[in-house]
């Protein structure tokens, strides 16, 4: 197919998938979560490829989702209901896919690291990040919440209270490191080098053994149920979306005439934030 929202490339055992909206800091939208999950199925079904990459163009990552596109939803309409809850469940499953996938998946992140961006980076099986990278969760600051709760499996459910309830977006690469939510810092000029070493020294090593290790830490990881967990959690998502107060009522209005920006002013006036809001170029 012709992708408009990313780019699908091949390298010898190595499929790059390029998420390319840089106008937009590659905010994710319907097309594109339609788009990563045909690419990455089309990956699957290469027997040449044997490591999947994720990496964003122009100036970052992915900035998270692209909220332009939000329309005011009903929550007493059951059509609207269905259709905020098949959304939600298209971007469940597209994220895990590279959970998912039996060929290990890398994220080479740079820049902008957030939200919706931030939930890829992790489903990934290993992360590398630039020196200056910025990731964090503020869902919370639109009244908001996380689609796939990966977090707490990743670096604990202290650490993913900390970030999920502060709605922080400032974590540097060193505290990601630090915390186990990326594998290695680099330098960015050294980003796609770096992470091409990777995997190569990954598809060097016998298939199998590389998919059923893989498999291995994730069942390790998902026997405990988490996978229910993290259906459940996506319900709950459900549930904050549609739940409406007046604040959220009024910042949706606000979104919606006026545009993301003019949201998070109101709220910081309104709630007295204490600014660590990211100034999204979306929207």
């Amino acid at each position: 197919m012709n992708y408009e929202t990313i780019r699908y490339e091949t390298e010898g055992p190595i499929a790059w998938i390029s998420l390319n909206r840089p106008e937009k800091l590659n905010a994710i939208n319907p097309e594109m979560v339609e788009e990563l999950k045909h690419a990455t199925d089309r990956a699957q079904v290469n027997d040449d490829v044997r490591v999947v990459v994720l990496k964003g163009e122009g100036r970052a990552f992915s900035a998270g989702l692209d909220l332009a596109p939000r329309v005011e939803q009903d929550p007493s309409s059951e059509e609207d209901m269905a259709q905020l809850k098949a959304s939600l469940k298209n971007h469940f499953e597209m994220t895990l896919r590279f959970w998912d996938s039996p060929k290990p998946t890398i994220a080479a992140v740079h820049t902008y690291c957030i939200g919706a961006g931030f939930e890829l980076a992790l489903a990934c099986d290993l992360t590398l990040a630039a020196n200056d990278c910025r990731f964090g969760a503020p869902e919370v600051l639109y009244g908001s919440g996380v689609i796939t709760m990966l977090l707490p499996y990743i670096c604990g459910p202290k650490r993913a209270k900390e970030i999920l309830l502060t709605g922080t977006d400032r974590i540097s690469t060193q505290q990601a490191v630090d915390w186990g939510l990326v594998n290695r810092a680099v330098q960015e000029k050294n980003l796609v080098k770096r992470t091409r070493e990777l995997a190569l020294e990954i598809a060097r090593n016998d298939r199998l053994a590389v998919q059923i290790s893989k498999q291995a830490v994730n069942t390790a990881m998902e026997i405990g149920s988490m996978r229910e967990a993290l259906k459940h959690a996506l319900e709950l998502e459900l549930a904050i979306e549609t739940t409406e107060t007046p604040a959220s009522k009024e910042f949706d209005a606000i979104l919606r005439t006026e545009g993301i920006r003019a949201a998070l002013e109101w709220r910081e006036e309104k709630l007295g934030h204490h600014g660590r809001v990211m100034r999204h170029e979306i929207g």
